[in-house]
């Protein structure tokens, strides 16, 4: 149960962004509801979000399973809910997603999947753990931009997920929504 009340005042910064949410997700998303009870807090994140998402130097996938492992870390059901979502929206498998909180022991991830979500788990503990070995092994193969982009991004995720689990916001039900249905029997049409 959200630890901060869901019903922010009704200004019209709020009403656009409920607008923009419902069109953009299908509904409004419980974070944009919690952060309108501040409005330059709000207006900050929208902003920051916006800058995001024209990031592009990192593998899209790479990035959903760093944002992902960085959430099943800290434990943000929200954020997991959200992630798998955006995860099948970007074409990501559902083994993939799925599988994320026990990614060591599932065979569906690549060499380097797995120091993504390594990487992302190192960056997420605190202290942070990550080792000269598994940077090197993904500066090698990411490169210099993709790298810094991934680092920004477990950072970023970090950063959102403590901000839901601390607001006490939970499971929306994206993942739900991206269950393919299971077809009706089919019937013979009457003669």
């Amino acid at each position: 149960m959200a630890r901060i009340p869901l019903d922010p005042p009704r200004t019209l910064l709020n009403r656009l962004v409920a607008g923009y949410s419902r069109r953009a997700y299908g509904k409004v998303i419980e974070p944009l509801l919690a952060l309108g009870h501040h409005r330059r807090v709000l207006l900050t994140d929208a902003r920051f979000e916006k800058s995001l998402a024209r990031w592009n130097k990192l593998d899209r996938g790479l990035k959903d399973l760093a944002v992902m492992a960085s959430s099943a870390a800290i434990g943000c059901s929200w954020c997991m809910d959200f992630g798998y979502w955006e995860g099948r929206r970007n074409g990501m498998s559902h083994e993939k997603l799925h599988d994320v909180p026990f990614w060591r022991d599932s065979d569906v991830y690549t060499p380097l999947e797995r120091d993504v979500m390594e990487y992302a788990e190192a960056m997420t503990a605190t202290p942070p753990t990550v080792d000269d070995a598994l940077a090197d092994r993904l500066r090698t193969a990411l490169g210099d931009e993709a790298l810094v982009e991934l680092t920004a991004m477990v950072a970023v995720e970090n950063f959102r997920s403590r901000v839901n689990s601390a607001l006490g916001l939970t499971s929306q039900g994206f993942k739900d929504s991206c269950d393919v249905p299971a077809r009706p029997a089919h019937r013979t049409p009457p003669a």
